[in-house]
């Protein structure tokens, strides 16, 4: 009897819960590839050879690395809210600038493309510099270096590490709504949990089905990512075995 209903209140929070997790995905969805292109050209900052690009790009880069993401949403909707009458509301995009919908995204973008700059950067640096040498010597222009060798090389490389940026990343999104303000039923998942625990005190329950969507997705996220892996290392020839269970009881 007692699993019937643990198994009826499981499903009926699974379904609760999957509009809000709808939201978390969308913050991670929306925030990715904005912040992947804005990072790449960080990395390249930092390692040019213009001392005012290196210094703009690490300047940024420590200051989104070194406050919490939770300090940098207060901050960001604080200033957001004291540019709404001189400038949101005048050209009427107050509704916009001010929704969580965007300002969560907005600042996901900005503290993500600070971290994945890092990854990016430290790929950079052991690109095989004997790639880039002999393509210059074949006459190849810096352009076409870039696009031919070190973008790929700095890819596949960075890759693993910017796949659990991604996942961290969308862990995050639990705190957008812990920050900007709730608009009627645009909650996520630990938002919504909360709301639940709060009728009946059954933390377990409704928290355990958050961590199953949080799971769900993030494996869902490493498959994905490792499709992509394979992808770019399509060329490297490797008698790695597949990955299999073996657990060790003993350190």
């Amino acid at each position: 009897m007692i699993d019937a209903i643990l198994s009826s209140a499981f499903i009926e929070d699974f379904i609760t819960l999957a509009k809000p997790a709808a939201f978390n995905l969308y913050f991670a969805l929306a925030s990715i590839p904005l912040g992947f292109p804005f990072a790449v050209l960080l990395a390249l900052g930092k390692a040019s050879r213009s001392r005012w690009k290196s210094l703009v790009s690490k300047a940024y880069i420590y200051a989104f690395r070194g406050s919490p993401l939770f300090i940098q949403f207060f901050m960001f909707y604080s200033i957001m809210l004291a540019l709404n009458k001189p400038m949101w509301k005048p050209l009427g995009i107050d509704d916009v600038v001010l929704h969580p919908l965007f300002l969560g995204p907005f600042v996901l973008m900005l503290n993500t493309s600070a971290y994945a700059a890092e990854i990016f950067y430290g790929a950079l640096k052991t690109v095989p510099k004997g790639e880039v040498e002999a393509a210059l010597a074949v006459g190849m222009n810096k352009w076409a270096v870039f696009k031919s060798v070190t973008w790929p090389n700095m890819l596949r490389l960075s890759w693993p590490a910017y796949t659990n940026e991604m996942v961290f990343l969308f862990h995050a999104t639990t705190v957008v709504y812990f920050t900007l303000p709730v608009i009627n039923e645009q909650k996520d998942l630990m938002n919504k949990a909360g709301e639940l625990f709060e009728k009946d005190y059954n933390v377990f329950l409704h928290f355990s089905v958050a961590a199953f969507y949080f799971v769900a997705i993030s494996i869902v996220i490493f498959w994905l990512a490792n499709i992509i892996q394979k992808r770019l290392n399509r060329h490297i020839k490797t008698d790695v075995k597949p990955l299999s269970f073996k657990p060790k009881y003993l350190r």
